[in-house]
């Protein structure tokens, strides 16, 4: 049963039972229901509680059940709210834990509320770009004032239960019950058994003493933080709507807007992502629960940025780091740079002085391999060229403990290549952390040929704990992520070729989303590495087509923000990348060369080329099974690479864009004849899912 049905004394009480956060699917609703008209028809009853089983009154609705029958199924959550509402015997809510989105609605449907300390209560609707589709925009503001409720409703951000208490004038609590919580909500319903007429919120007036003037104010302020997201401006117009109308005008205006929600791309794209990051830790041959290795100590190769970034990840969450480097100096900047970064944090006021030493605690230095002999876990964050990892990793192997997880940091280099320097391949595994380390929140996890079920079982545990959304890649070179995006920048030097420049190749991918165009990355991350990987490239792939102009950059000396001058020219001690008249002067030059005249390109064929390069490039990883699912490919561009999180990634924008619009335009670019026409044949995996009207997710 979703929900259990027990009688004490003279109060049911019915149980929310749906773990783990006893969502309001139509099978706990329909049990709700039940309860409820059992109670009704037992005499000795004279009240009713709904509480929820373990730790969670309820976490909501249910969002495996949007856009299917069952949403709508009766009784829906609004018909089950009325219900409560009409019930002839008084109803208590008993909240614990949390208490969120619909669970919170189905409580406001109740005659009194009653709360546990430290329940976490909210409408976190917005955050899959929704708004409270059962009554919350029209009850809370009744219960806890019209500005109160809309600041909840439009962040979507959790609000400890007696803070809320302690609001004057608040209703939305009738008491906090310290001590036994149980025993202390019998009490309660037993004291209001009798009490009549019975208190329904939506009789409770809601009103805004400068209505007009604070909701413009509020209007202006969250239309500026909402941006590309319509939910939070519907969310004030509903909350707006419950102070002008009637009850019931007010409920059918916030439901239109829900379901117009529902139906849009940026929420589609919202609850794609919040299954994508859980659908990205099941492994399809990886059990749930295989056992995992204990990591009670990590060692870290390299004190450098990503080191450094690396070692804070498990500081922050507390296990013991030993950071590894071959000189002093190099550790002592490491460290330097570690503090710095904790002391910035305390003077803003994001980390308290306590916490701080606690995690420079946890911090220990070695200028020897040996004094990792008892580390769970080594990472290496050393420079990117094999020979240098296998004089890591045969160290490792000498030193490391039996059983003890060895990770390298490789961005594009073979892992199986990597496991093979040790004796131990079982235990090798790759951890590409992005920079900053300390800050970026993908991980991708590179599975070896031999990496074992429970190092990997191990590692998506680990990653949890200090925060990133892990994503498993086979082993290919630069993985998911790194490989997709290499055929995007090969686009984006095609279309300079052809007549683009830089500043209009960026701004047109800005205006689609990305946090950043491709020239302006380039000049972030430093164009020589970008040069390293393609002169690699012409020895192992001679027959793959490159534009000339990022070689042509570098051999300027213009490696991006670290000397000055890269696609654009840099102001010392500022980021702002100003158009340069020497790189468009190289730009013109090189096009003389490949004859031809440079046309006018539009920015929906900039970000057609370029979002569609890594889509097709993504395919052919799904094929390869490098990638499990596209889900974990679409993960990865908006944890990692900045793809706009309203779009859901490349892989739910193509399957938006239709996939047979996209081969259609793909036919189209390979025309061009100064782009690579043989790239632009679809991948197969693309081409049949297109052909049979499919799509990836």
């Amino acid at each position: 049963m979703t929900a259990e049905y027990q009688v004490h004394g003279n109060v049911a009480v019915i149980t929310l039972n749906n773990p783990p956060v006893n969502g309001l699917g139509f099978a706990t609703r329909q049990a709700v229901a039940q309860g409820l008209e059992a109670a009704w028809g037992d005499a000795a009853v004279t009240a009713i509680v709904i509480t929820g089983a373990g730790k969670a009154f309820s976490g909501g609705a249910d969002i495996r059940e949007f856009n299917s029958p069952k949403m709508l199924a009766e009784p829906s959550l609004h018909s089950l709210v009325r219900m409560l509402e009409a019930s002839p015997k008084p109803v208590v809510a008993a909240i614990h834990t949390v208490v969120m989105g619909g669970g919170l609605e189905l409580a406001l449907g109740c005659h009194y509320r009653v709360a546990a300390p430290g329940t976490q209560v909210a409408l976190p609707e917005v955050k899959l770009g929704l708004l409270p589709g059962g009554g919350g925009t029209q009850r809370l503001p009744r219960v806890l004032g019209v500005e109160t409720a809309l600041n909840m409703i439009v962040t979507g951000e959790p609000v400890k239960s007696e803070l809320l208490a302690a609001l004057p004038g608040q209703l939305l609590f009738a008491k906090i019950i310290e001590g036994d919580f149980m025993a202390g909500v019998l009490a309660y319903a037993n004291s209001v058994a009798a009490a009549r007429p019975l208190p329904l919120v939506r009789d409770l007036p809601c009103k805004h003493p400068n209505g007009d003037a604070y909701f413009q104010f509020a209007r202006n302020m969250v239309k500026g933080m909402a941006k590309n997201f319509p939910a939070p401006v519907q969310c004030l117009d509903c909350v707006e709507a419950a102070t002008k109308n009637k009850f019931e005008d007010g409920l059918v205006f916030e439901r239109e807007r829900f379901i117009a929600l529902m139906m849009g791309p940026e929420s589609r794209a919202l609850r794609h992502a919040f299954f994508g990051e859980r659908a990205a830790s099941k492994i399809p041959d990886v059990p749930e629960d295989t056992p995992k290795r204990e990591i009670k100590a990590v060692g870290v190769i390299g004190a450098g940025t990503m080191g450094g970034g690396i070692s804070m990840n498990f500081l922050n969450a507390g296990i013991p780091v030993k950071m590894l480097e071959m000189k002093q100096e190099a550790l002592d900047r490491g460290v330097a740079t570690i503090k710095k970064n904790y002391e910035a944090q305390v003077k803003k006021g994001k980390l308290k002085q306590d916490k701080y030493d606690q995690r420079m605690a946890l911090l220990t230095t070695t200028l020897s391999y040996d004094d990792l002999k008892d580390a769970d876990l080594v990472i290496e964050a050393v420079f990117e060229e094999m020979g240098v990892k296998e004089k890591v990793f045969k160290e490792l192997d000498r030193v490391c403990k039996p059983g003890a997880i060895l990770a390298s940091n490789t961005s594009t280099l073979d892992v199986d290549v990597i496991s093979n320097f040790t004796k131990r391949p079982q235990d090798v595994v790759g951890t590409h952390f992005f920079s900053p380390a300390n800050v970026m929140k993908l991980l991708e996890v590179v599975r070896g040929k031999a990496t074992s079920k429970d190092v990997l079982a191990t590692i998506m545990g680990v990653a949890k704990k200090i925060k990133k959304t892990a994503v498993v890649s086979g082993v290919c070179d630069g993985f998911i992520g790194n490989r997709m995006i290499e055929q995007y920048s090969r686009q984006a030097g095609f279309l300079l070729d052809e007549g683009c420049t830089p500043q209009q190749v960026d701004k047109a991918v800005e205006k689609f989303g990305f946090a950043m165009g491709p020239f302006r990355m380039g000049d972030l991350a430093g164009n020589d590495i970008g040069w390293a990987i393609r002169k690699r490239r012409y020895q192992e792939k001679p027959d793959m087509k490159y534009s000339a102009t990022a070689d042509k950059l570098c051999e300027l000396g213009r490696y991006g923000q670290k000397t000055g001058a890269g696609w654009y020219d840099y102001i010392p001690g500022k980021r702002d990348a100003i158009p340069s008249d020497v790189v468009l002067k190289m730009l013109d030059e090189h096009r003389k060369t490949l004859g031809g005249t440079p046309r006018k390109i539009s920015d929906d064929e900039i970000v057609g080329r370029l979002v569609y390069s890594l889509v097709n490039e993504a395919a052919h990883i799904l094929e390869e099974g490098i990638a499990s699912k596209a889900s974990d490919i679409d993960m990865v561009y908006l944890t990692g690479y900045g793809f706009p999180l309203w779009r859901g990634g490349p892989m739910l924008y193509a399957d938006q864009v239709g996939l047979f619009n996209l081969v259609q335009a793909m036919k189209r670019f390979a025309q061009n004849p100064l782009d690579d026409a043989k790239f632009w044949q679809p991948a197969p995996l693309l081409a049949k899912l297109a052909a049979e009207g499919k799509t990836f997710n």
